[in-house]
């Protein structure tokens, strides 16, 4: 080793630079560099329902607030979360409109997997749900409309010795 690589290594580092509190206590003028943020539960008020909806691999976890009618998608506008899909943005209001309160609510809604018709399945289920937790005299007009119901239909997995679920390989003669 040469006498530069070892005085690297034995040299001492630098001390820290002194924290804003630290700098207080010395006398210099206190400044705010960090601000604590509000916990999630805390920035937001109690949910009046929580439910969860799921279609194929999408999940949607919808809470219900009093409001006037907003609805929250991954905090986004529903009708820009569709891409204004007009069967998708009717199918996310069919509960609210069955029971006769699309602006006596808001909704905000956190949604995974699957993809945008999926995951609007999803919200209706989980909206039906939620008004239900609310108010238990709505739920057999949400299952008269079929809002209550869970689509089981999903992806068959692939067999063994398949090209598909069901689909074979291509049969060859010679």
């Amino acid at each position: 080793m040469t006498e530069s690589q070892e005085t690297k290594k034995t040299a001492k580092k630098p001390a820290r630079k002194k924290t804003a509190a630290a700098a207080g206590e010395a006398g210099a003028p206190e400044k705010a560099t960090h601000v604590k943020k509000e916990s999630r539960k805390e920035a937001h008020r109690k949910p009046l329902a929580v439910a969860v909806g799921r279609r194929k691999t999408a999940v949607a976890r919808v809470f219900l607030y009093q409001g006037s009618g907003g609805i929250v998608v991954n905090k986004r506008d529903y009708k820009q979360y569709v891409s204004n899909r007009q069967l998708l943005i009717s199918s996310i209001l069919e509960p609210l409109v069955i029971v006769n309160q699309l602006s006596s609510y808001n909704a905000e809604i956190l949604c995974r997997g699957g993809g945008v018709a999926s995951q609007a399945d999803a919200i209706k289920l989980g909206i039906a749900r939620a008004l239900c937790r609310i108010d238990a005299a709505l739920k057999p007009q949400l299952s008269k409309a079929g809002c209550l119901a869970r689509d089981p239909r999903a992806k068959e997995r692939k067999k063994y010795g398949r090209k598909r679920a069901r689909k074979r390989f291509q049969y060859t003669k010679r």
